[in-house]
């Protein structure tokens, strides 16, 4: 049985359960462990020890003008785990705000663009991609769930974009083998989706006056996300 981990960077106690049940349901996995970076440095635990890791949202931004001391903290210790990947450690995907922080690591462009807003959305598998174990199975292409005020128009240096759209260009890439980062969310069902949505009425991923009609149309998709997780899944076992 593999060991897996679930990267938290949400403040929000109640999103940060909902994600880690999502991730859990979505991997396919008994056990998810758990570790909260807000406020728990990395070398807490022994993240080295795990097979595969997987990062999950947060409503900072690569690009806030001003961080707490906890927020550059969190991005200086998933910078440590992106590299650590990349080197043969433990296999990681990182998603949403994540893959900001792996972007300016490797020296890409995250800027303000690009944004997705709340909804579902079609992207298309790259030919790099159609050869990948986690995207080639759902090529040509896939529905996935998304909300993001940050995101690139082109894959950073030594990245290899899988999956991509007119709105947003870089929906994937992989970095080596081991270092997966999508902008957008592989883990929630669309239930789990629309719950999100009530602790962030009003961070500027909808419109809090159309809660309603967004949160209906999320409830009416059918998003195939949670494949990559189960093919990665697959992909850290081996």
């Amino acid at each position: 049985m593999v060991s897996l981990l679930y990267v938290c960077v949400r403040p929000e106690q109640g999103a940060a359960a909902a994600e880690h049940l999502s991730f859990r349901r979505g991997l396919g996995v008994e056990r998810l462990d758990r570790h909260d970076l807000i406020g728990h440095p990395l070398d807490e635990i022994d993240w080295r020890a795990y097979d595969g890791i997987v990062v999950g949202g947060s409503p900072f931004n690569v690009g806030d003008e001003e961080k707490t001391d906890d927020q550059l903290r969190v991005e200086a210790d998933l910078e440590r785990i992106a590299r650590a990947a990349i080197d043969g450690g433990p296999a990681a995907m990182f998603t949403c705000y994540g893959i900001g922080v792996v972007t300016r690591m490797l020296g890409g462009t995250v800027g303000t663009a690009t944004p997705e807003f709340t909804r579902e959305t079609s992207i298309r598998i790259t030919a790099a991609g159609a050869q990948d174990p986690l995207f080639g199975p759902s090529a040509p292409e896939m529905d996935v769930l998304t909300a993001h005020k940050e995101g690139s128009s082109e894959p950073p240096p030594g990245a290899v974009l899988l999956a991509t759209n007119d709105d947003c260009p870089v929906q994937a890439y992989r970095v080596g083998d081991r270092l997966y980062a999508t902008q957008f969310h592989p883990e929630p069902t669309p239930q789990d989706f629309a719950h999100r949505m009530d602790f962030y009425r009003s961070t500027g991923y909808f419109d809090p006056a159309e809660f309603d009609r967004v949160e209906a149309e999320i409830l009416a998709t059918s998003p195939t996300g949670t494949d990559l997780l189960r093919r990665f899944v697959e992909l850290v076992g081996r």
